[in-house]
């Protein structure tokens, strides 16, 4: 019976399992988005918190625990591993976690939310960062940092050099898909919307060296979706285009600022095609020799798998 790394996270999004072998074989695994109601663009803590509840026992069904060894846990126990960082929907999946290993007696490993997205991103992308020093950027609709990490054996240190000063790239998309008519979260229907457009209408992306703002071009684009003389096709291609040059200036001043030019791109709205092509062709260019690394986009939305490789590298060096 081979040994598996059961990995558990409960994010804003979504409330997910996964065994993998130390190897990074993906033996079983169960996630469920929470839901959202029609018209809305998001759940409060306490809704996120009573749908983890729910669903954990109906996904825990799912899984082949028999045919598997548990030799450790691992879980996301908070948002970003810096101090103060805190949620309640993570508290969910740390005290099953906690109860299972106290039961099954075997080791707890606690990790966080972004770096379990760092390490799905190594693990699922077709090459990883070549330097144990690399950049990351974190794109979701909670998150959207630019990230300063450095690979070790038990996990990653990072340091926050840049992102946002106010909403994330993914609000940004749920929020023009919601006002769109489409469904939260809006993602893959705002891409696919937007692949009917010319791509002749355009709006301004909001850069200040590191940092960059997406309320501005949000504010735009509602009024463009009010008007009504716009069609959804090509707001939805805005936005996209939107992101993707908010993060081109960013992502080239960090360049110019002597960061690592391995850029790994993690978090649901990386999955995008769009936006990764147009990053690839710009940055990727001779006149920045930077090297994009993406996730692989069935992992880039939140998922337990890179929380259960984190365990494995925990657990190797014996690090809870």
């Amino acid at each position: 019976m081979s040994k598996v790394m059961l990995g558990i996270d409960t994010s804003n999004y979504r409330t997910s399992l996964c065994l993998a072998e130390e190897d990074g074989r993906i033996v079983a695994e169960a996630k469920r988005l929470l839901k959202v109601k029609e018209g809305k663009r998001g759940l409060q803590q306490s809704e996120a918190v009573f749908q983890h509840v729910m669903n954990l026992p109906e996904l825990s069904e799912e899984m082949k625990w028999k045919d598997y060894e548990i030799a450790a846990i691992c879980v996301s126990e908070k948002p970003r591993p810096q101090d103060g960082s805190y949620m309640p929907v993570f508290k969910v999946g740390e005290g099953l976690a906690k109860s299972l290993a106290t039961y099954l007696r075997v080791p707890l490993h606690l990790t966080t939310h972004q770096e379990g997205h760092i390490a799905a991103g190594e693990y699922t992308a077709e090459v990883r960062p070549t330097e144990d020093r690399f950049l990351a950027v974190h794109l979701s609709g909670g998150t959207s940092e630019l990230l300063l990490c450095e690979r070790h054996a038990a996990g990653y240190a990072i340091e926050k050099i840049g992102g946002t000063i106010d909403l994330h790239a993914g609000q940004l998309v749920d929020r023009i898909g919601v006002a769109l008519g489409l469904s939260f979260p809006a993602g893959p229907a705002l891409e696919q919307l937007a692949k009917d457009s010319t791509g002749a209408f355009r709006i301004s992306s909001a850069v200040d060296g590191l940092s960059f703002s997406f309320s501005g071009p949000e504010a735009s684009l509602l009024r463009e979706v009010e008007k009504g003389s716009t069609s959804p096709a090509e707001i939805a291609r805005a936005t996209e285009q939107c992101i993707a040059n908010t993060l081109e200036k960013s992502l080239r001043h960090a360049v110019e600022q002597s960061y690592p030019k391995d850029i790994l791109i993690v978090g649901g709205v990386a999955a995008n095609y769009y936006i990764r092509e147009r990053l690839i062709k710009r940055l990727e260019h001779p006149a920045v020799k930077a090297k994009l690394y993406f996730c692989d986009p069935v992992y880039s939305g939140d998922n337990a798998y890179g929380v259960a490789m984190l365990g494995w590298m925990k657990q190797k060096t014996n690090i809870k």
